[in-house]
């Protein structure tokens, strides 16, 4: 997988603000590029899924480290 052009770290948020601040995110970042999210939020799997389908953003990785969750978004 290409490395992220973006790494943002949502740990302690809850729903929906890391959705929020990946959107906002997404939003500075070129056609193509990635976008990584560290969240501790465990709905945050099942909204990035949900965020990905309603924007049209790809959610090209989700995996679990502990009690982390990260999300790999490429921007559409």
């Amino acid at each position: 997988m290409d490395a992220a052009a973006k790494d943002l770290d949502t740990r302690g948020l809850n729903c929906p603000l890391p959705i929020l601040k990946a959107k906002k995110a997404l939003a500075d970042l070129a056609s193509g590029e990635l976008l990584r999210v560290v969240a501790t939020d465990p709905g945050s799997m099942r909204d990035f899924q949900a965020f990905a389908r309603q924007t049209g953003n790809e959610l090209v990785e989700q995996s679990r480290q502990g009690d982390e969750f990260v999300h790999v978004l490429r921007r559409r």
